[in-house]
């Protein structure tokens, strides 16, 4: 066992008590539990061990095999059904067989038939079933299904489930069969900087492609201990805002060529980690302001202030009405509800000029709404706007509503209440319950009108 952990621990560190649990229940060649529930934060490294534990190594038997699906993308049982029953048969779709299966398996009578006809009794099988907590939405009969497949089949096989969300939520009232359960911690800082710190030859490989071959004596003062005083420098600045590992690998590679380049300049010695520091702030906190976007810091590093704004939005690539839902988002976080009417509305009514009402649009800076701050609105109110700005007649198709999702994934909206508690699946589907809340700035909202000709003041109650 202490071999495999440590095998393991080379690519995927700081999980070894995970790793140690799992090769209990599948690698002591004792029977598979019926099902096993994993649960944690995302981005915790639990898909990737589960990976790692169940391939096939070197110098082992062919007597497991695994299948690995997606529960989102297997939506329906008929397409969940054949994925598994394909990958366990070892089955590839391919030309000669039309890419599609032997039979239709729409029925769970029908995919248990299939299992225990196709299958070697023999061989062990495992079922690792990613976002399962979407089966909450599928078959009444499914879930107990998976929990208890071995003794419906007969076979050696075991339904691995990974999720985010604890157990509990899954219970209905006709109650289901037990199940072991195995939460997978958040990395600590400590854990997170082993792991930055693992990199270190892959941010070294970085700056060697990053310069000529004959000038690079001076990659000999970028040592370990170098590196790991970046690391902490790096966490110490990202850490309380993203505990994302792949977007803080990904952050942190990007970063340390920036970071390097008063050495191989000449100008900072790599012993002087304040000035270097120093010298590294302002790309570093170009880096937090688009941590969730994926636009490099190569760019943003050199137009932070004033132009950063500017600069981001232009490159910021949006689709033609995720952008329009954008400035409907921002419109409905700085605009009151009852002005809605009198703003998107042809024939609102004639208005009387009251003195009460002349004195109340004498803004003062202070109490204007772009500068007091956004405000929550609901779904519902975010689609009028749109439809109401929006010159062309577009359908209400789930293609425009996983369009604010992904602004959502992009921190350009963030919930500020759920009827889940923040989550966005179903709770997106019923727009009085969903309230979200734009993050944008004006400037920022300001370029994106002008990329699709909007103008964004002409509908801001603050400049009537």
């Amino acid at each position: 066992m202490d071999a495999f952990v440590k095998q393991i621990a080379n690519t995927l560190p700081c999980r070894d008590g995970f790793v140690r649990q799992l090769y209990r229940y599948y690698r002591t060649g004792d029977p598979f539990p019926p099902a096993l529930y994993i649960y944690g934060q995302s981005s915790t490294g639990k898909c990737a061990i589960l990976r790692e534990v169940f391939r096939q190594w070197p110098g082992e038997d062919e007597g497991l095999r695994c299948a690995h699906l997606n529960a989102i993308s297997c939506y329906t049982n008929k397409i969940l059904f054949e994925t598994i029953a394909r990958q366990l048969e070892g089955a590839k779709l391919s030309q000669s067989n039309n890419y599609s299966s032997d039979g239709k398996l729409e029925y769970a009578k029908d995919f248990l038939a299939a299992l225990r006809q196709r299958l070697d009794s023999d061989r062990s099988y495992v079922i690792v079933l990613r976002n399962a907590e979407r089966l909450r939405d599928m078959a009444h009969n499914l879930l107990p299904l998976f929990l208890q497949l071995p003794e419906a089949t007969g076979l050696n096989i075991s339904v691995v489930m990974v999720s985010s969300l604890p157990f509990e939520k899954f219970y209905t009232k006709t109650g289901l069969p037990p199940l072991l359960k195995l939460f997978v911690p958040e990395y600590t800082r400590a854990e997170m900087q082993r792991i930055l710190m693992n990199d270190f030859a892959q941010h070294i490989l970085g700056l060697t492609g990053y310069q000529p071959r004959q000038d690079k004596q001076w990659l000999f003062a970028v040592t370990e201990e170098f590196h790991r005083n970046y690391v902490t420098l790096f966490l110490g600045t990202f850490w309380k805002v993203c505990r994302d590992v792949k977007e803080l690998r990904l952050v942190a590679a990007e970063c340390f060529p920036p970071y390097c380049e008063p050495i191989r300049d000449g100008t900072i010695p790599a012993q002087d980690s304040v000035k270097l520091w120093r010298n590294i702030t302002k790309t570093l906190r170009a880096a937090l302001s688009t941590m969730y976007m994926r636009l490099g810091t190569k760019s943003v590093g050199k137009s932070v202030t004033p132009d950063g704004t500017t600069w981001l939005a232009q490159n910021l690539e949006l689709p033609y009405y995720a952008k329009y839902l954008l400035i409907a988002a921002y419109l409905a976080s700085n605009n009151a509800a009852k002005e809605d009417r009198r703003l998107f509305m042809k024939n609102h009514g004639k208005q009387r000029k009251r003195l009460q009402t002349v004195n109340a649009r004498a803004k003062v800076v202070e109490k204007m709404t772009t500068k007091l701050g956004p405000k929550a609105f609901n779904i519902d109110r975010l689609l009028a706007i749109f439809y109401a700005i929006l010159d062309e007649k577009v359908g209400l198709t789930c293609n425009l509503l996983a369009q604010i999702s992904t602004l959502v994934h992009l921190k350009l909206l963030t919930y500020a209440s759920s009827a889940e508690g923040g989550g966005g699946g179903s709770a997106m589907l019923d727009g009085s319950a969903t309230r979200l809340q734009c993050t944008v700035g004006m400037d920022f909202i300001m370029q994106i009108g002008r990329m699709v000709g909007f103008n964004v003041r002409q509908y801001l109650t603050d400049f009537f």
